[in-house]
């Protein structure tokens, strides 16, 4: 007999059912035959059961609790809905046509109020009701075909906020019975019998989806699209057809696809995973099914859901595909959540379900969900020779299950034999001691046991430490966490008993201890090694220097529990100059005074610098052999040639082994000579070895939590003064980089990300250290692993998961996903707006890449709004100009194609498109001061981005040289248009038509020969009429008369022969000029001869 799997090889999902909601009904007493469920239902908090009594529950998902209920005598409840925005209000239709939007109040603990009531579909079923996904508005569909909008107040505002003028509001009335409504983005979906509506509800505009009608219940609803690559673009809308068929439509409602799912599903159905009976899969196919789709929802992240009285269908829409459809009986409604299904039955009863991959049901949570003992009865009931491959599985699944239960049993028989206990309801175990009972005398040997094997093991734990060597002081660290932990085992004989006192204590003691004398020993070893061991000619006499070392780490040994006053005495000491710099910093006079302010924070270092300072700077004070003022002088050394680090390194073509021997043999004689740079060959050898100090993301030592807080504002400050300080820094002062690198676990991560985005064009390196740290502070984030997979779409799922997340680490994260994906990454970082800012991506993104996220960004915005966000993003103001800039030279025409040699127009040259002509002309239009727009006038001129530089010489009133280029594009549309250059007086008149005769000519021979001899073919075919002077004439013309017009053209000197044409419509222009006069003259005379009569 072949094995017949529960999920077929082809599917990749199933839907499980997890958790039973009968005890939920049972207890809100909606089980019996009087009392029954009508509608539901669900939000990220809630989940929400009408009731035949007019009842509102209000179920708190977690835990599935009950917080509320609310009663109506208006009818029994027929619809609810939660607001997807604000979860403390929700709206439910009764009956008898009542709407009433509830604020629960829930956060101020106060009563539910009814903020807003509509009696606007009395007498009919409400069949539909839809929220506003951005404002307090409820829309209402009835039986009728009417759609009303009920808006509601909210008393978070204040006093008065509650108040709403014109509360209800009839939006349409459709031809039928309405079946679904929809809202996403400022449209509204009506889905009737007949038709698909779509509604624009604020211009109040409306269009049918398709042309052809339909008879039936079939649902519509939008698909939005803010996945991925498609962040930005607008939402699809999918409406059902007859026959298992369903449209894809824009946003704007035209038909773009039909999905014809008849044949995929005849498929077989999946069965449905629960613990009432056992899945069965049958593999046979079913014929062709033809659907009537009542109702579609949007479900997961790229799914559709719909469902009959007696199934669940679920599709991809994306790629035409039945991702699966299950047998259901007798249901009535569905209410979804992300990948939460909430069934509604004809009995009353409910379903929870869940959309699970095959591989996390398998594998986490459907494991745990299923009894043990079930499978144990099961893998007796199957025989190894006719299901030898289910047999293994099996087996496989019972050895990971069995050692957490034998855990568990034992622990439970261990309490239950030594101890007496009860249950809570809560369940919590209450344990009762029995004294004088063998388990008393059992403890006080397990402690006793304890406190033995805690001196054997507190032995066998120094000499470990003595005969390791670590060079990595957080491997240390984590080397010792895992040996206090595998000490506590010998201090807990059982779970639940707790640890005596004085072990508590000498666990900590040793771990200090251990910690202090790790980190003395290390400090002590790179210090030998750097100075001692691999000095070549320091080699016959090394015997005695090992001996040396070897008596200090012997002498270290006894002493190493005296080091805990040290580093007590140092936090003390800390804690003082930190107090007294703070107090300092208080004086107005020191705060506002640079070089004052500088002093203070100066003497702060020093004492911050000899005790949180690296460990090879720190080690002067640990040693006997090197002196204070060594150290400072070898520092400072180190520094003075770092700046030549990066020139150097790439200069220097020696191998890297032979340059570490060099430095092993320069290296002592940098602490005894002070001209160490003198000679140009040292130099350079040393400051090939010159290496930025290391990042430090996490204290060397234990800070007080009260003291760590003030340390953050004076490392902060000091950072801040040391990046924006213009005057030569002090000699005893630490450069920004360098004090960034060292301090940053002390550093605000927020204030110095704003530092460094401010002085990123000065100091890109202080960026750069800023973003190599949070690298390593978020290195061993959950979200990396998912990053470094390269799926992108979970990669930002996961991040949009992490929300609300300060913007540091997040950044981190989306670097990590720029250097993997690219310009496909950025283009998707709009989502993270405000947390991100485009400041932050400029910093990181190639400026090509920027460019396409900002312009996604800004279009993601609705037209009326978007000069004023993108007018918002501009922290600091130059960056206006930079953008400008960066807009005009990518994904632009050739200079050569737009500009004479001479530095003119070039003829119709203003056709040709730009990549990012949308965000050109928004940020031209930005307000700006004059110096601003007036290089934003030149920068346009210089790229050939001449439909900006008209405008902007509009606005400079440069108005003469913005004809001059419109006569030498010739193209009077440009003058013509609503955003024309339209001349005012007569004065600009003449001068128009002198510059369009002097320019006819060199746009002749411009247009004759064209660009690298071949013709306009960029759009310049649909640019408007050429510029001369009869054109201009005849504009004149009709603005000022055909008699005006013709004196303005003798007073320029310009002999002109008119066409036929143009003579015609002057005549006409004669005509129609002398009729308006005598009907005006009439006009008056009849209103003179009323007056008169009146005045009689």
């Amino acid at each position: 007999m072949p094995l017949i799997p529960v999920v077929p090889e082809n599917h990749s999902h199933v839907l499980a059912e997890f958790d039973c909601l009968d005890p939920l009904l049972s207890a809100l007493r909606l089980d019996s035959g009087r009392l029954k469920c009508t509608c539901l239902a669900v939000s990220r908090k809630w989940l929400a059961l009408g009731t035949s009594a007019g009842g509102l529950h209000l179920i708190q998902k977690e835990g599935w609790k009950q917080r509320l209920i609310l009663t109506h005598k208006e009818g029994s409840i027929t619809q609810v809905a939660c607001c997807p925005h604000d979860e403390d209000f929700i709206a439910v239709a009764t009956s008898q046509g009542l709407v009433v939007v509830w604020e629960l109040q829930l956060e101020r603990r106060g009563r539910p109020e009814r903020v807003s009531v509509s009696w606007e579909h009395r007498g009919q079923t409400i069949t539909s009701l839809c929220w506003d996904t951005s404002t307090l508005r409820v829309f209402v569909g009835d039986t009728g075909g009417k759609v009303s909008l009920l808006r509601a107040g909210s008393s978070k505002l204040g006093k008065g906020s509650t108040f709403v003028i014109f509360p209800v509001q009839t939006v349409t009335t459709v031809d039928s019975r309405v079946v679904q409504l929809g809202y996403q983005d400022g449209r509204l979906l009506v889905s009737s019998l007949s038709r698909c509506y779509l509604c624009d509800t604020d211009r109040e505009k409306f269009w049918r989806v398709g042309y052809k009608e339909r008879d039936g219940e079939y649902g519509a609803c939008f698909y939005p699209q803010n996945r991925g690559l498609l962040v930005g673009q607008p939402p699809l809308l999918y409406s059902a057809r007859p026959g298992s068929r369903i449209w894809e439509a824009s946003f704007n409602g035209e038909v773009l696809s039909t999905h014809q799912f008849k044949q995929p599903l005849a498929c077989p159905p999946l069965p449905l995973i629960t613990y009432r009976d056992e899945p069965h899969y049958n593999p046979a196919q079913k014929s062709p099914q033809s659907i009537a789709f009542t109702k579609l929802l949007f479900f997961g992240d790229q799914n559709l859901l719909t469902w009959t009285d007696s199934a669940i269908y679920i599709f991809t829409p994306q790629n035409g595909q039945v991702l699966l459809w299950t047998e259901v009986k007798d249901l009535v409604n569905i209410a979804v959540y992300r990948n939460e299904l909430f069934c509604l039955h004809g009995s009353g009863r409910l379903s929870h379900l869940s959309l699970l991959s095959a591989e996390r049901f398998t594998s986490s949570r459907a494991r745990k969900s299923i009894p043990i003992d079930r499978l144990e009865h099961l893998r007796s009931q199957l025989s190894s020779s006719t299901h030898p491959e289910l047999c293994v599985q099996l087996e496989e699944v019972i050895s990971k299950l069995e050692p957490l239960d034998s855990a568990s049993s034992s622990r439970r028989s261990s309490i239950s034999s030594h101890e007496s206990f009860n249950v809570l309801d809560c369940g919590i175990y209450r344990v009762i001691s029995r004294r004088g009972s063998q388990s008393d005398e059992e403890t006080s040997s397990l402690i006793n046991q304890s406190a033995s094997e805690e001196e054997r093991l507190k032995e066998f734990s120094f000499v470990q430490e003595e005969d390791q060597v670590d060079h990595d002081p957080q491997s240390a660290e984590r080397v010792e966490a895992e040996r206090s932990d595998s000490g506590l085992q010998f201090h807990f004989p059982l779970s639940f008993r707790p640890k005596p006192p004085r072990i508590a204590l000498q666990a900590v003691k040793d771990s200090v201890s251990s910690f202090v004398k790790k980190t003395t020993e290390k400090i002590n070893t790179l210090q030998m090694n750097s100075e001692l061991w691999q000095r070549t000619e320091f080699r016959e006499g090394g015997q005695a220097e090992i001996s040396a070392t070897t008596s200090f780490s012997e002498e270290m040994d006894n002493e190493v529990y005296d080091e805990m006053p040290t580093i007590e005495s140092d936090m003390q000491e800390l804690r003082s100059a930190t107090e007294r710099a703070i107090s300092q910093i208080q004086d107005p006079l020191v705060l506002l005074d640079p070089d004052c302010l500088g002093e203070t924070l100066l003497e702060w270092l020093v004492v911050l610098e000899r005790i949180l300072g690296p460990a090879d700077h720190g080690s002067a004070a640990a040693g006997d052999s090197i002196t204070d003022g060594l150290g400072e002088e070898r520092w400072d050394y180190l520094n003075a040639c770092s700046e030549q680090q990066e020139e150097s390194s790439l200069s220097s073509g020696e191998p890297r082994e032979s340059m570490t021997e060099e430095k092993t043999e320069e290296s002592p004689e940098l602490g005894e000579k002070e001209d160490g740079c003198d000679s140009s060959e040292k130099e350079h050898e040393v400051s090939n070895e010159t290496r930025p100090d290391p990042v430090r993301v996490a204290s060397p030592k234990a800070v007080p939590t009260d003291l760590l807080a003030d340390l953050n504002q004076l490392a902060t400050l000091y950072t801040e003064l040391s990046c924006f300080r213009k005057e030569e820094e002090n000699e005893r002062a630490l450069g920004c980089i360098a004090f960034l690198r060292r301090y940053f676990f002390l550093l605000d991560q927020e204030r110095v990300r704003r530092m460094c985005l401010l002085c990123h064009q000065e100091q890109p390196e202080a960026q750069r250290s800023f973003t190599e740290a949070m690298l390593d502070v978020t290195q061993h984030s959950k979200v990396v692993e998912v990053i470094q997979r390269g799926d992108l779409l979970r990669s930002l799922r996961s991040l949009r998961e992490l929300q609300p997340c300060s913007a540091p680490p997040l950044l981190a994260h989306l670097h990590r996903l720029y250097e993997k994906h690219g310009e496909a990454a950025v283009r998707s970082f709009t989502q993270f707006y405000p947390t991100v800012t485009p400041a932050d991506i400029m910093t990181m993104a190639q400026q090509s890449h920027f460019l396409a996220y900002l312009d996604n960004l800004v279009q993601s915005r609705t037209e009326e709004d978007r000069l004023s966000f993108l007018q918002s993003l501009l922290e600091p103001e130059s960056l206006r100009q930079d953008w400008l800039e960066l807009a005009l030279t990518h994904d632009a025409p050739q200079l050569c194609d737009t500009l004479t040699p001479d530095g003119e127009p070039r003829w119709h040259s203003h056709c040709f498109s730009w990549g990012y002509g949308r965000l050109l002309s928004l940020l031209i239009r930005l307000p700006a001061d004059l110096s601003s727009k007036q290089k934003m006038a030149e920068t346009c001129r210089s790229h050939g981005y001449w439909t900006g530089y008209i405008s902007l010489c509009c606005e400079l009133q440069r108005r003469t040289e913005a004809f001059s280029a419109i006569c030498r594009l010739d193209d009077i549309s440009l003058l013509q248009e609503a955003g024309g250059v339209e001349p005012q007086t007569l004065e600009e008149w003449k001068l128009l038509i002198r510059l369009s005769q002097r320019c006819s000519g060199a746009s002749d021979s411009d247009q004759l020969t064209g660009v690298n001899g071949s013709g306009w073919s960029n759009g310049s075919e649909d640019c408007g009429g050429k510029m001369s002077p009869e054109t201009l004439t005849l504009m004149l013309a009709r603005c000022a008369g055909p008699d005006r017009a013709m004196a303005v053209l003798e007073e320029c000197g310009v002999q002109l022969d008119l066409s036929p044409h143009s003579k015609l419509v002057c005549e006409l222009l004669r005509v129609t000029e002398k009729r308006q006069r005598a009907m005006i003259q009439t006009m008056l005379e009849r209103c003179d001869r009323f007056l008169w009569s009146q005045h009689a």
